[in-house]
């Protein structure tokens, strides 16, 4: 299995680069991890959608999409493409430290 290592994180990754195992993942990861993919300043409004993920993956077992952030977390889908450009639960998952949400292209 694949892993990465930045800033002296290591942790296991798929071959499209998102966590295999969620317990490598911490905050300080996802705050180096968001620089990466464009997003330079985490805001309280970046981490809600982010732990709300992370605890909904832990009861579930499954990442969240986005209807289902919707629906359950009550977010704006307007306003989470807004934090996150271009692909948002792709971006969300990748920095939760959670598998790409099935049905994300």
């Amino acid at each position: 299995m694949p892993t990465n290592t930045i800033d002296g994180h290591t942790f296991a990754v798929n071959n499209e680069g998102f966590f295999t195992n969620r317990e490598e993942w911490s905050e300080d990861l996802a705050v180096i991890l968001a620089d990466l993919v464009g997003i330079e300043q985490m805001t309280e409004a970046h981490w809600a959608p982010l732990r709300f993920m992370r605890e909904d993956s832990a009861k579930t077992g499954v990442t969240p999409t986005l209807r289902r952030m919707q629906a359950v977390g009550g977010f704006d889908v307007k306003d989470l493409f807004a934090l996150y450009p271009g692909k948002p639960a792709k971006k969300m998952a990748y920095l939760a430290g959670l598998p790409k949400p099935v049905g994300c292209v």
